[in-house]
């Protein structure tokens, strides 16, 4: 049997902090479409932070601009699992004595990527919502429909 539960804003944000300095997924729409990066990831206060450069895709997402950004944790081997999804605006930290926090936090977010990243951007959370899945939750098998068989 499959449980699954909502988990309240604390523990989302518990989860969150304690996967700083892990990798989530930044989502958000462009003129092309839709697009997700992966992004080094740490908590300040209610917001996600990341690094990045200008003159990137990400660093040009243009300021003020809706996001969602989700981590995850999935055990294989014990079926299960949790889920945290932040939305909020993008926005830069501009000012240097807020660079200076954030590099001094414990887990700063280091891009993995080479180059210089030096641009923050912050995700203010508007809303914070999570889940958790245990045991079971590949569910039973479902017969695949016909049009996806060629």
């Amino acid at each position: 049997m499959t449980t699954y539960r909502e988990m309240d804003p604390a523990e989302c944000r518990g989860r969150l902090e304690a996967m700083s300095g892990g990798v989530g997924m930044l989502a958000f729409c462009t003129a092309r479409g839709p697009t997700i990066y992966p992004v080094n990831f740490a908590v300040d206060g209610d917001a996600v932070v990341f690094r990045t450069s200008p003159s990137t895709g990400l660093g040009s997402l243009g300021w003020g601009v809706d996001v969602a950004f989700m981590a995850h944790h999935i055990d294989l081997a014990t079926e299960e699992g949790w889920s945290v999804l932040v939305k909020g605006h993008a926005d830069p930290v501009e000012n240097p004595a807020d660079q200076d926090r954030l590099r001094s936090l414990r887990r700063e977010p280091r891009p993995w990527a080479d180059g210089v990243r030096r641009l923050y951007v912050r995700i203010a959370w508007r809303e914070i919502t999570g889940r958790v899945i245990g045991a079971g939750w590949r569910g039973s098998p479902r017969p695949m429909p016909d049009s996806w068989v060629r």
